[in-house]
């Protein structure tokens, strides 16, 4: 298997859509809402992906600003490519891009919590979410 790294190549929305349906991930995206999904692919400023042949088989999709702080958005690997050390090189590719001095910033998945510290990420427990459709209080 040869395995090919790209870094901001043109992916289809059903390209990104198949892929996440292929992994664990597709769980939690709203991958019937066809209009977000061009969104996250079309808005995302740093794509790292893997490819065997033309089928995508990972990605590393970010929203960053290359110096400061760089939010790993979605990390999915392919089932059946899954332990075969895909989903470490595309964030080893995506820190390559980034300035000395920017930092990864992610959310696990609760089955993924303890992937990420063996790596090297150090948790933090002071993220805060504001729900799509949530408003700002008083």
């Amino acid at each position: 298997m040869t395995i090919e790294f790209k870094v901001n190549p043109p992916i289809t929305t059903d390209q990104f859509i198949g892929l996440l349906e292929n992994s664990t991930l597709g769980e939690r995206r709203p991958i019937q809402d066809r209009s977000c999904m061009e969104g996250m692919v079309a808005n995302s400023n740093l794509i790292i992906s893997a490819w065997d042949g033309s089928l995508l088989v990972g990605i590393a999709r970010s929203v960053t600003d290359f110096h400061y702080a760089c939010y790993l958005s979605d990390l999915a690997v392919h089932q059946g490519y899954q332990r075969s050390g895909i989903g470490k090189r595309l964030q080893s590719l995506t820190q390559l891009q980034l300035g000395p001095h920017c930092k990864v910033i992610l959310l696990a998945a609760p089955a993924a919590s303890s992937y990420y510290g063996q790596l090297g990420y150090t948790h933090n427990a002071r993220c805060w979410v504001l729900d799509a459709g949530a408003t700002i209080g008083n």
